[in-house]
């Protein structure tokens, strides 16, 4: 899905700036930038299990701790 995605942007940008070697620099640019955002987006979707359980414990954590009277 992520690479049709790239070749739609890519031979869009094409479309709109003509076939030149500029043209086809700013093609592999913008490619570039949907595929590094897609390939985040995929990274944040495959860790969220691993982040909820981290602000999890992180709230478990700090709810013990607001409740200790010999704390600093």
């Amino acid at each position: 899905m992520v690479e049709f995605l790239f070749l739609l942007v890519f031979a869009g940008v094409l479309v709109m700036t003509g076939v030149s070697l500029l043209g086809v620099m700013v093609a592999i640019a913008a490619g570039f930038v949907v595929m590094a955002l897609a390939g985040l987006l995929g990274v944040v979707i495959k860790l969220l299990p691993w982040i909820i359980l981290i602000a999890i414990g992180v709230w478990l954590y700090r709810k013990s701790r607001h409740g200790n009277p010999y704390r600093r």
